[in-house]
């Protein structure tokens, strides 16, 4: 089978109605839309409009209770992933208190879509075959570990363009700085 995959962090939110319109598109293809908790949070309401009008997309739920691709991108501009964890307020004011109750797979179910929660490796291969043979909006929710439970996310593996502040004083913002005048003279204009 080919599998269309709709995914990006560019431009976040859009993944869940732009599977909807592949897969209207072209209904006979298996049309699966990955995304992650923040995405996820920007249009859930769209899958009212695949329930209602039973467009059999797949939904892949991956909960890492924030913005993780965008804390990287926080953290390599020094902006020290500030406000991309979903937590509550600490005593000092930052957001390293208790992780919110925020509940993906409920949220997708009260919505009207048919979930499967995977807990193993196992589960997962399960629920994604299952998903698979579903002839309605289905999603798999997936949780992953968190800053509680390993070290933490993993780091930013490309450079994105955003530039930091000339006259940052924060260490982490200078040495963002730093690094920032580094790959914006070694970037290439192609066109």
């Amino acid at each position: 089978d080919q599998y269309h995959l709709e995914y990006g962090y560019s431009c976040m939110g859009y993944e869940i109605p732009a599977a909807i319109g592949v897969k209207l598109a072209a209904p006979d293809r298996p049309v699966w839309a990955l995304v992650g908790d923040g995405t996820y949070l920007m249009m859930p309401t769209e899958i009212v409009t695949a329930v209602q009008e039973g467009v059999a997309i797949k939904v892949l739920i991956i909960q890492n209770h924030g913005y993780a691709s965008i804390g990287g991108l926080s953290e390599s501009v020094g902006g020290e992933r500030f406000g991309t964890a979903y937590r509550y307020p600490a005593e000092d004011g930052t957001f390293t208190g208790p992780p919110l109750p925020v509940d993906l797979a409920a949220n997708a179910a009260s919505l009207g879509m048919r979930v499967l929660r995977a807990k193993t490796v196992r589960d997962l291969r399960e629920a994604l075959a299952e998903a698979r043979a579903a002839d309605t909006p289905t999603c798999v929710y997936v949780e992953t570990q968190t800053a509680d439970t390993v070290s933490g996310a993993p780091p930013a593996q490309a450079w994105w363009d955003v530039p930091v502040a000339e006259t940052a004083t924060r260490p982490s913002a200078v040495k963002a700085r730093e690094l920032y005048e580094r790959h914006v003279s070694t970037r290439r204009r192609h066109l």
